[in-house]
């Protein structure tokens, strides 16, 4: 990794800190999927938005998205509905409050629709980060070993570097959520966040 990243050429992306995945009235708090270290990360990384959008630097979420299909009944790919069967149709809808980011971090400059771990696959997120002159991602959110990793490793063969915040991620098991971030450390820097606000790495 090179060195300090310019604010304006910067964006902090949030993957997936949606109600549906975190908060109590959401569709896994439903399904019986809570966990203490997911539900966290919204306050852990709040205050680093702020600072970055002080900086200049853009805010950037991703929305895990079930959009509708036939009879108005969300397109689950087999793999996630055998993981997930209590999903249902409502769950991650586009516009709903489900989709939405958690009120702590709802202020971002613009919003990615997803269907897939990777914010890259299918979606505008590479041509705005191109269009904006963003060369540099700092990247928290859920889960660590899905979502976080897959965008992590397109952004690396992209040619976008990439900052990963050890305490602005996590995954449904500690041990699973190392083992995600030692994996990462050929494509990423992984540093935690009161380091990146410190060293203004950002």
């Amino acid at each position: 990794m090179s060195g300090a990243f310019s604010p304006r050429q910067s964006a902090l992306l949030l993957v997936d800190l949606q109600n549906d995945f975190i908060h109590c009235d959401g569709a896994y708090a439903r399904g019986g999927l809570k966990n203490e270290e997911i539900a966290a990360l919204p306050a852990r990384l709040a205050p680093l938005a702020h600072h970055m959008r002080a900086q200049g630097s853009m805010i950037l979420g991703t929305l895990f998205t079930l959009p509708p299909g036939r009879d108005g009944e969300p397109i689950i790919s087999p793999h996630l509905k055998s993981l997930r069967p209590f999903l249902k149709k409502g769950d991650f809808a586009p516009g709903s409050w489900g989709q939405a980011i958690v009120d702590d971090l709802n202020a971002v400059d613009a919003t990615i629709e997803k269907i897939a771990y990777s914010a890259f696959y299918m979606t505008r997120l590479e041509w705005m980060l191109r269009k904006c002159g963003i060369t540099h991602l700092v990247v928290g959110g859920i889960v660590t070993n899905g979502g976080v990793a897959s965008t992590v490793r397109d952004a690396h063969v992209r040619d976008i570097e990439v900052v990963v915040l050890s305490d602005g991620c996590a995954a449904f098991a500690p041990d699973v959520h190392a083992a995600a971030l030692e994996g990462l450390k050929p494509v990423a820097k992984i540093v935690d966040i009161q380091t990146i606000m410190r060293a203004e790495l950002c």
